[in-house]
């Protein structure tokens, strides 16, 4: 199989991890960073990208957060392992 380069689609997308809380299965560690999309989970664990999918692609595609939750540029999340919790920031890039 070869790689696919696809055209970026919206706004780039920063995830960066924060936190670790126990271990992580998938071995991320805080200060990871990864470039997500809608179209590319970019090496994140695909629990923890189910989770971050609709907030990535907000951010995508130009939608904001409230401002009762900070930045609207921004999020921070938690992976469902609440026993191993990895903690997230996303992030758009403009």
């Amino acid at each position: 199989m070869t790689d696919v380069i696809r055209p970026r689609v919206g706004y780039k997308v920063e995830a960066e991890i924060l936190s670790v809380k126990g271990l992580c299965s998938c071995n991320h560690r805080a200060g990871d960073k990864f470039d997500v999309s809608g179209h590319d989970t970019a090496g994140l664990c695909g629990f923890l990208y189910h989770d971050l999918f609709p907030y990535i692609v907000m951010l995508q595609f130009g939608g904001g957060f409230p401002p009762e939750w900070g930045d609207p540029e921004q999020v921070e999340r938690e992976c469902m392992d609440l026993s191993n919790t990895v903690k997230v920031r996303l992030r758009r890039v403009r």
